[in-house]
């Protein structure tokens, strides 16, 4: 049985928030016994979301960092992830489509895993993309 986190403690396990260290320190705990106790922490493909807006905006991390974090989770033990192909492939967007935005790249990515042949947008940026298309 794994236990699901919200984005508080997700950020918390990336950030040493000054307001808030003893949360820091807790979030880090729960990693390292999950990692021994076999009982993993899930995290949702929405968890992931809402932590990249939470990380660029509030803690104003640049892309690489927060790849770099993300990344992280990949090779953490003791961290499950819902959907850890769609995480890999939205990294790998992100990194090769600079001007794209992580939400972007993950919807894409989430779309293809699920077998859809195309993803329609109305942004011009997000159309850049492969397998994207804008629409008019």
């Amino acid at each position: 049985m794994s236990i699901a986190i919200d984005t508080n403690v997700l950020v918390r396990i990336f950030v040493q928030d000054q307001t808030a260290p003893e949360q820091s320190r807790a979030a880090k705990r729960l990693v390292k016994s999950a990692e021994s106790s076999g009982e993993p922490l899930l995290v949702t493909l929405c968890a992931l979301l809402e932590t990249e807006w939470m990380l660029r905006s509030k803690y104003k991390l640049d892309k690489s960092e927060i790849a770099g974090a993300f990344t992280m989770l990949l090779e953490t033990p003791g961290i499950e992830l819902e959907d850890a192909a769609t995480l890999e492939e939205a990294l790998y967007l992100g990194a090769n489509y600079p001007s794209s935005d992580f939400a972007d790249c993950l919807l894409l990515a989430r779309s293809t895993h699920l077998g859809r042949a195309r993803f329609v947008t109305f942004d011009a940026g997000a159309a850049k993309l492969p397998r994207a298309e804008l629409l008019s």
